[in-house]
């Protein structure tokens, strides 16, 4: 086993207190808060330096928390990433390289794993699973899906709760697909907004909650995540506010001309719309990180004046990012910041007396989520899960165990050439694509917006072997068809599930 349980005490108890051992137990255990959203990139939030985005709820949780500067998605879309997050696996080894559907079983589950440890265990928002209504161990869901119907006969919780509101309304006046890029103002009253609803049934569960067990609560926001729609409360936030224009590397010409924007789609993934077109994009897609903010902010105060608060471990995340025009791209699946890295914040229970508003530079991931959450509630973690307990890089016995570099790929998607393989450790990063042989090597220390490839300068070129050795070995578990004679391999076809992925 990895680590040593956190938690190794049990509370004896005289025979002349009426509970359980068990009971008690389960008492010493921290509530659990995951907080998550979707498509929300690492950049777009005050405290991780953003002063354009009004966020005060999640930088005042930061300021309580550990926050985690070079926090990634591996699998930058959806369902991979909550793959990643649910198993504490790596792409590989959960068995989704790119965008499809999550497998209906998988050997470890997170909210399964904190239901044997005495959890009870709830999600409300998006899952994005497969089938549906799936519960991987939850003792109940309400789902959010965004309109998406892939299971027969499925509507979402949300969407009949809106139906009880204003029977017949229809939910997406906006006329804005969830793939678009282009923003509008939300066509409702703004309660019943998905992203009020969602904050909505999270408070009412915690002001509700006199269950003895301790409290798994997964709380997931379909935004910012397009349709850029938020209430135009928010949006008159942003009139007067600078908003960044996209960053535009030295590398990308090819993906302005990729697609000719006055023929383009309106969910085009590359393309030069223009800097005001980007930027009308992120006032909105700002303004809805601030919507979600106000919920967060909701949640805590309910933790709060339930009494939960101090004892709970609150995580906020999301699955993925956005790229809002970088380098002519939108939206994710990409191994540009834009895309991969996300915002990483955990907030510890007051007992574990860890400073408060540290700053942490290694490498973390959404597998590191589930072994932690083990390790917290009591756990051993098992040998074979890939992720990593967070709580490794906050002892000094145990820092120096942790990974030099992080993995990140994605199968083909919007483009032949998006079927790439990266290693970074926030500081670098070295891309590999498949299909090409390509080559991208940022320094991101000096160049967080991935300005300058330096795959052909010379200063570089040391870091470069080094990161090319660290990719073969990386990739050598997978076969010749990705590694040869110790050298990479260019394949000609995308493999999207590895032969770990459950049948």
């Amino acid at each position: 086993m990895k680590t040593l349980p956190l938690l190794n005490g049990i509370l004896m108890l005289t025979s002349g207190i009426g509970l359980s051992v068990q009971k008690a137990k389960a008492q010493q255990k921290p509530h659990i808060i995951l907080i998550m959203s979707d498509q929300h990139r690492g950049d777009a939030l005050g405290c991780m330096g953003n002063t354009s985005v009004l966020s005060p709820n999640i930088d005042r949780l930061s300021e309580e928390s550990t926050l985690f500067c070079n926090g990634y998605s591996s699998t930058p879309s959806s369902t991979p990433a909550r793959a990643g997050l649910l198993t504490g696996m790596s792409p590989w080894h959960h068995g989704m390289l790119g965008y499809g559907r999550t497998a209906e079983t998988y050997k470890y589950e997170m909210p399964a794993m904190l239901r044997e440890q005495s959890y009870y265990t709830f999600g409300i928002g998006k899952m994005h699973w497969f089938p549906q209504k799936s519960l991987h161990g939850f003792h109940g869901t309400l789902i959010d899906e965004s309109g998406r119907v892939e299971t027969k006969d499925f509507i979402s919780d949300y969407r009949l709760w809106l139906q009880l509101q204003m029977p017949g309304v229809n939910p997406d006046l906006t006329g804005i697909g969830w793939n678009e890029h282009r923003a509008g103002i939300y066509k409702l009253p703004e309660e019943l907004h998905p992203t009020a609803w969602t904050g909505k049934m999270a408070c009412e569960l915690i002001r509700n909650y006199e269950n003895e067990s301790p409290l798994f609560l997964k709380v997931s926001f379909a935004r910012p995540h397009s349709p850029y729609d938020p209430p135009q409360r928010l949006l008159d936030e942003y009139k007067d506010k600078e908003v960044p224009a996209p960053y535009i590397g030295d590398w990308c010409g090819e993906y302005a001309t990729l697609l000719d924007p006055a023929k383009a789609d309106k969910d085009a993934p590359f393309a030069n719309f223009g800097a005001e077109y980007a930027q009308n994009s992120r006032r909105h897609y700002y303004a809805n990180v601030t919507f979600i903010d106000e919920e967060v902010g909701k949640i805590i105060q309910a933790l709060k004046d339930k009494g939960m608060y101090d004892n709970a471990l609150i995580c906020y995340i999301s699955d993925h990012g956005d790229m809002l025009g970088d380098h002519y791209h939108w939206r994710k699946t990409y191994p540009y910041e834009g895309s991969a890295h996300i915002p990483y914040i955990v907030k510890w229970p007051d007992s574990f007396g860890f400073r408060k508003g540290l700053k942490v530079d290694e490498p973390v991931e959404l597998r590191d989520l589930l072994p932690t959450f083990l390790e917290v509630s009591g756990t051993q973690v098992p040998e074979d899960m890939d992720g990593l307990s967070l709580l490794a890089l906050l002892d000094e016995n145990r820092k120096h165990t942790w990974r030099r570099y992080l993995d990140l790929e994605h199968a083909t998607c919007y483009a032949k050439e998006n079927y790439w393989c990266a290693l970074t450790d926030g500081k670098i990063k070295y891309i590999w694509n498949f299909h090409t042989g390509q080559e991208k090597l940022f320094d991101l220390a000096k160049d967080r917006r991935e300005l300058k490839n330096l795959v052909a300068d010379r200063h570089y070129k040391s870091k470069l072997d080094e990161l090319r050795e660290a990719m073969v070995k990386h990739l050598s578990e997978r076969g010749e068809g990705f590694v040869k004679d110790g050298k990479l391999v260019v394949r000609k076809e995308t493999l999207i599930y590895s032969p770990n992925y459950p049948k």
